[in-house]
Formats: C-alpha cells, structure tokens, sequence
C-alpha cells in the first residue's frame, strides 16, 4: 500500500554554496539547495528574487559553487539563514577568501571543493531566477584527493538538505558500481 503527499520531496539535494561579488567587489555567499548539474558541465540553480547574490549574478554574470561538507555544516547553514541584506557574512564569519582562477567570483578556502562558472542562460520565472552555468574549471584541496590524485567523494564527506526533517545528512557509502550493476540482468 502507498501513502499520498502532498509536498513535493526530491532526494538527494546538494547543499551548494553559491559565491559572488558585488558592484564593489566584495564577497558573498549564499546556501541554496535548489540546484543540481543538468549536463556534463552544467549547473541549474532556481534562487528566490530577495537575495544579495541574485543581484550579483545578474551584474556579474560569473559565480563559483562549492559544496557544503560535514565539517563545514554550521558555516554553510549559517550561509543560509543569515541574509547579505542584513551583513556582510564573509566578515562575520571569518572565512578566507581567494579570486578564483577563471571567472570574477570568490573561493571561500574553507570548502575543499570549487567549480567557476559563467553564466550561460538567466530567466525571471513565478519569482525566481533561473541560472544555468557554465564549468571553467574546478579547484579542489590537496585534504580530498585520493592516492591517484582523484578527488575524493569519501574524503570530502559533502552534505545534503533532507526537506522532510529540515536536517543535513553526509552522503554515505559505497554500494555499487554505476554503468555496470544493471547489466547482471541482461547478461
């Protein structure tokens, strides 16, 4: 038997971590789970119009994404609930921030990993702004990368945004091997 509801609940959602700078160069970032990669090197964001960092892309046309992590959890929550309207967060929270290698956006050094993009499509839309990026390059810490020198999904340890429990859970094991399992059906 099933059960109906009536709130849409999509799993997993990436807690993306969304930097800018404004018309003066300062540095912001913002905590937005609506988002997701939508081609190999594509990214959708679906961001409410109130926002410090909507005006900034609109100006900019360039932003960085990095990805909330376990350590990072408080930092990046904080990023959410507390508005570029109100303070300047960078200074409030004490992160480091580095220009990025390609694009006129900030890396915030306390995430271990970065992708810079340029806006490739924006569109107002029942409110919100729709943003499909473009990957320039991607930057990750020396801490993530495996012996190989590949990146590290069990070393970054990045969260998700569960909207049934308004809670953050890690991205948890490994159980099996994409482009491969399926074919024990057909074999």
């Amino acid at each position: 038997m099933r059960k109906n509801f009536e709130d849409t609940i999509i799993v997993p959602l990436p807690v993306l971590m969304i930097g800018t700078y404004d018309e003066e160069g300062n540095a912001d970032v913002m905590n937005a789970a609506w988002g997701g990669q939508c081609g190999p090197n594509h990214i959708a964001l679906n961001l409410g119009m109130k926002h410090k960092t909507v005006e900034n892309l609109k100006l900019k046309q360039e932003f960085t994404i990095s990805f909330a992590t376990k350590d990072t959890e408080v930092l990046s929550d904080y990023f959410g609930v507390r508005s570029a309207n109100d303070a300047d967060k960078i200074k409030e929270s004490g992160v480091s921030v580095v220009k990025a290698e390609k694009v006129d956006a900030p890396i915030i050094e306390e995430y271990p990993l970065t992708i810079e993009f340029k806006v490739v499509e924006m569109e107002e839309k029942l409110g919100e702004l729709r943003v499909v990026g473009e990957a320039v390059n991607v930057s990750a810490d020396e801490s993530i990368l495996d012996s190989e020198g590949n990146i590290s999904i069990e070393k970054l340890q990045p969260i998700i945004f569960d909207s049934v429990n308004d809670s953050y859970r890690v991205i948890g094991e490994e159980v099996g091997s994409a482009f491969s399992d399926g074919k024990k059906l057909f074999e």
